[in-house]
């Protein structure tokens, strides 16, 4: 269950995710830029704003924008959106910029520049705090799904075809919650088991209705949004294909 084969590959990809129809446009997440990946030892070929303008999407006019958690992958182009409503759990702030953050095992996946940001959106009255469940938009809700970091928050959108679950970092891989082998960073092992049965729940016990955070095979199981999209940009509201 806990295996650690150090000479295995391990891909991984980073995502964000828009949630859209005639009514709204809604971001999940806003990633990070080349310079953080560079700091980090990352590559990325295509930045958050570039990958919105791509589907019609400019950066600086979405209004909502959703944060899973604050790791440095998932809240590091803040500035890029200018006009946004940020929604995030009220305990990952305070885990962020509290007595946590002195050790640095817990702090290593945050940047304080992104917390900072976020602080000062805070401050100007751009952030809407959720305590455990709550929705932003009529279908879309967000649920505390802790264990990963101790505020992250998963999302279920209400679709055509029946619920879509972002697991965002509550599942990295199809493989955490399918085999219940828990990610490598994680604050709390038994919050992120707990966490794994309420995606499974939001799904409606369908566990392929669970979309995790990280896995490469989700641009295999999901069609492109069009035919030159394949491999960048993906619909996760049609069937899966695989």
């Amino acid at each position: 269950m806990h295996d650690d084969d150090h000479t295995s590959l391990s891909p991984i990809d980073y995502f964000i995710w828009v949630i859209r129809n005639q009514n709204r446009t809604i971001v999940v997440d806003t990633g990070f830029d080349r310079k953080e990946a560079a700091s980090r030892g990352r590559q990325i070929d295509h930045e958050p704003h570039e990958i919105l303008q791509r589907v019609g999407i400019k950066a600086a006019d979405v209004q909502t924008l959703i944060v899973s958690h604050l790791h440095y992958d998932h809240a590091g182009t803040l500035g890029d959106f200018p006009q946004a409503r940020f929604h995030l759990q009220e305990s990952e702030m305070a885990y962020a910029t509290g007595r946590c953050m002195c050790d640095d095992a817990l702090k290593m996946p945050f940047t304080a520049d992104h917390i900072c940001d976020m602080v000062k959106n805070v401050y100007s009255g751009r952030v809407q705090f959720h305590n455990g469940d709550g929705q932003v938009a009529p279908g879309i809700t967000v649920h505390h799904t802790p264990g990963h970091s101790k505020g992250i928050q998963c999302v279920r959108v209400m679709t055509e075809n029946g619920p879509v679950v972002l697991a965002t970092d509550a599942a990295h891989f199809y493989e955490n919650f399918e085999l219940r082998k828990p990610f490598a960073i994680t604050v709390d092992v038994e919050a992120t088991l707990r966490s794994y049965d309420k995606l499974g729940e939001l799904g409606g016990g369908d566990l392929r209705r669970v979309v995790p955070g990280h896995d490469p095979l989700v641009l295999k199981r999901y069609p492109a949004w069009q035919p030159d999209s394949e491999g960048i940009v993906h619909r996760l509201d049609l069937p899966r294909i695989g």
